[in-house]
Parts: structure tokens; sequence; C-alpha cells
């Protein structure tokens, strides 16, 4: 599990082709710091699983499936990425609950730049717009982000400074893929909610108090 809060920008070093599966290299010179192998690391919001350490940079295999879902596919040597560690008992809930399973890919369409803070427009897959409203929690590219408002096929995020500093939304452009991952109580609640709503053909009786 993850916080969706960014502890450094990592640096790709390598991509090793495999049939179904590319065996990828990043460099993290804080997040290695006690890194063991088995530990699970969010690149990008993509959470993986440490196969190797060598130094600063550790090596984990990307199957075929999870290219195909995110956009970790896209990835080049020298690409910067998002990193965080997994939480742990101690650790701080500075965003909120992230699985690190991204629910599926988004695209950057418009930035609006003020003078302390950037507003940026997300376009995202249609069948995840429900899991959306206006000051909910969305993660984007491993990163915690507030929603500000629901459009029909997108929605807004303010970045402050030191989002902007500290993450890759620094430096994304417009049309640039995104890794998205709805809030994860949003699904369990529509998950429980949905038997109700399908046997009383999609109303909820109200108690008679008489």
């Amino acid at each position: 599990m993850f916080t969706g809060i960014v502890e450094e920008l990592g640096v790709v070093e390598g991509i090793e082709e495999q049939p179904d599966a590319i065996r990828l290299s990043v460099r993290g010179p804080h997040v290695t710091t006690d890194v063991s192998l088995g530990d699970s690391i969010a690149v990008n919001g993509c959470c993986l699983t440490v196969a190797e350490r060598d130094g600063e940079t550790f090596t984990a295999d990307v199957m075929r499936e999870t290219l195909t879902k995110t956009s970790l596919g896209a990835l080049g040597i020298g690409t910067r990425v998002n990193l965080e560690r997994a939480v742990t008992p101690l650790t701080r809930l500075g965003g909120h609950i992230v699985q690190g399973h991204v629910d599926g890919t988004g695209k950057l369409v418009r930035r609006e730049p003020s003078e302390h803070w950037e507003l940026v427009e997300v376009e995202l897959p249609a069948d995840l717009a429900r899991y959306l409203v206006p000051k909910g929690s969305i993660t984007v590219d491993g990163i915690s982000l507030t929603v500000v408002e629901v459009l029909d096929d997108s929605f807004t995020v303010s970045l402050i400074p030191e989002t902007l500093a500290r993450t890759t939304l620094g430096f994304k452009e417009t049309g640039d893929p995104v890794n998205l991952e709805v809030d994860v109580i949003a699904k369990y609640v529509e998950r429980l909610v949905a038997p109700s709503e399908a046997a009383s053909g999609g109303h909820i009786e109200e108690k008679d108090e008489t």
C-alpha cells in the first residue's frame, strides 16, 4: 500500500526486452537506501517488486499486461519517474490509500499556470468518471491529488509549487499519458450498493414511519 506522496524523481537506466515482459532498472538514491529484494516500490503509480538491487539502482520485472494497461510501456532510457516505497505502520498518511493498481491511463489536455499554482486538466476513460467527485482523491502517476472539478470526460487538479518541483507533473506536456488510480473506497461502495439497487429495481425503499 502507498499514500501517493512521491519520495523522489528516479531515472530509468535500463530496459531489457523479454518475450512477454521487460526488466526495468531505475536509479533512485533515496528509495534504495533501505530496500530489500521483494519490496514494493511504486513507479509512476504502478506497484513493482524489487527483483535486483545494485547500489542506487533497483530492477523490477514488468509483465506485458502491465505494459499494455499502463504508461510504463512508453518509458525510455533517461525518463524521469515518480517513486514511492510502500508504507509502514509508522508512516504518516499524508495523501490517501493508494494500492498501486492502475485503473487506466489518461492524458494531459490542458495546463493553465498562474503565479503560485497551476491548474491541470486530465482526460480519463469514461468508465472511471463515476468514481470522481469534487474534493475527492485520485492518483495521477502515483501522486495523490484532490479533484477540483469533474467534467464530462475529464477532471481538473491544482498543483502547488512543491508538486511541480518534485514530481513528473512539473514537466509533462499536453498529450502526455498518465496512470490513473481512482479511490478504492469508491469502488468498494459501488460494489456493496449494487446488489441492493438490483434487488429494489434501482430504487431504495423508504421506511414507513407510521
